[in-house]
């Protein structure tokens, strides 16, 4: 049997390679010849010995050295010609290198993405951590972002509420419990590859991250995660419950969005992150729970907490500093709950507070600073709460009452040197 088998075929890509090397060679050996003749009768016409045949100006000697001279020239030619060749077969190569490791990536996609829609929670699990491999070993940018894009596309998908604890539910509850635990491993190993520095092993930063809509119901741990060139979105997202850190996180170079999105119940944290060179979005609604922006670096970038609602909550930028670019609360609603920008300092930027509605809360400015920019409150309404301004220093804000008002518990204080 082995003796009546008929020997394989080379496949395609490979014949044409050897067809493609074989005509390379084939035209690098014809153009050497001419080359070495057109060589020798060139050196002969410019040392004048047109009548070599009719004269003896021209000895062997002579004849032999520029023959090799010509020869030498030939090699040059030659050796240049063998690394075109050498060079185009590489690039052959690596071409078919890189459509090898794509081929088999996709395999490996493909195998991953149905793990993701099993019945199985330990085979979703093995799913995500499959293609957070994949994303790591892409072979190139475009690959890795559709691995992250099919991770945040499932934390979007709608699930079934927890059902409750009640007996009657257990099992139920157990599989919410399980296919919870994927969501949240989704979002830890997300966190993991954003703090990795750029241009490493693992490190997915400069990657476009789209988690509009989903639900982070417990303990995300994004501290130190940076956020740099590219698009982050928690559009819409709702933060319920667990506690959320972005703490030291880093927002630069590109555009992020919580426009939407909902704080309720638990803690979370920007406390210490730098915002910078990037256009923030957080129209968002605060309502219970404590978000903390303390220490915050708000510097040369357009940060918006337009229409943002402020009720039923804790909010504290206490310490944090606003500087270089624009940060707008234009129609913002601070209503029940305290929110604080004690110690702050605002400079060299423009922050507006216009036509913000100031009620049934308290808002402190004590101890801020203000200097080198515009803090306009210019339509603001101050109702039903209290808004104070102990020990602040600097320039007074624009659109400020121009008395105190009445005490506590309603009213605008303002310090004396604002007042003459």
């Amino acid at each position: 049997m082995t003796a009546n088998r008929k020997p394989r075929s080379l496949p395609n890509e490979q014949k044409l390679r050897l067809w493609g090397v074989g005509w390379a060679l084939t035209l690098a050996f014809a153009a050497a010849v001419l080359a070495a003749g057109g060589t020798l009768y060139g050196l002969v016409v410019l040392l004048d010995f047109q009548k070599i045949d009719t004269t003896a100006n021209l000895d062997a000697k002579t004849l032999f050295d520029l023959v090799k001279l010509s020869f030498g020239v030939v090699a040059g030619a030659g050796a240049l010609v063998a690394l075109v060749v050498a060079y185009r077969r590489q690039r052959v190569d690596e071409v078919g290198a890189h459509r090898e490791a794509t081929r088999l990536h996709t395999e490996r996609f493909s195998q991953a993405v149905d793990k993701l829609g099993s019945d199985s929670p330990a085979v979703r699990l093995g799913g995500v951590h499959a293609l957070a491999g994949l994303a790591d070993d892409a072979p190139d940018d475009s690959l890795r972002q559709t691995c992250i894009d099919v991770l945040c596309a499932y934390l979007q998908l709608p699930f079934t509420p927890d059902p409750g604890t009640d007996p009657a539910d257990q099992e139920e509850h157990h599989r919410y419990l399980a296919f919870r635990k994927v969501r949240h491993t989704i979002l830890r190993l997300i966190g993991d590859h954003y703090r990795r520095p750029k241009g490493t092993h693992r490190s997915w930063q400069g990657c476009d991250l789209d988690l509009t809509g989903v639900t982070i119901d417990g303990d995300m741990d994004f501290a130190g995660a940076m956020f740099s060139g590219g698009t982050t979105s928690f559009a819409g997202a709702t933060f319920s419950g667990g506690n959320v850190s972005f703490r030291s996180a880093t927002f630069s170079g590109g555009d992020v969005s919580f426009r939407s999105a909902t704080f309720s119940g638990g803690e979370v944290s920007f406390d210490n992150a730098t915002f910078s060179g990037s256009t923030v979005y957080f129209g968002a609604t605060f309502s219970g729970g404590n978000v903390y922006f303390a220490g915050a670096t708000f510097s040369g970038s357009t940060v918006y907490f337009d229409v943002a609602m402020f009720s039923r909550g804790n909010v504290y930028f206490g310490g944090a500093t606003f500087s270089g670019g624009d940060v707008y609360f234009r129609s913002a609603m601070f209503s029940g709950g305290d929110v604080s920008f004690n110690n702050a300092t605002f400079s060299d930027g423009d922050v507006s507070f216009a036509d913000a509605t100031f009620s049934a809360g308290d808002v402190s400015f004590n101890n801020a600073t203000f200097s080198d920019g515009d803090v306009s409150f210019d339509g603001a309404t101050f109702s039903a709460g209290t808004v104070s301004f102990d020990d602040a220093t600097g320039s007074a804000p624009q659109g400020l009452p121009a008395a105190v008002g009445t005490p506590p518990p309603w009213g605008v204080t303002l310090p004396s040197a604002w007042l003459l």
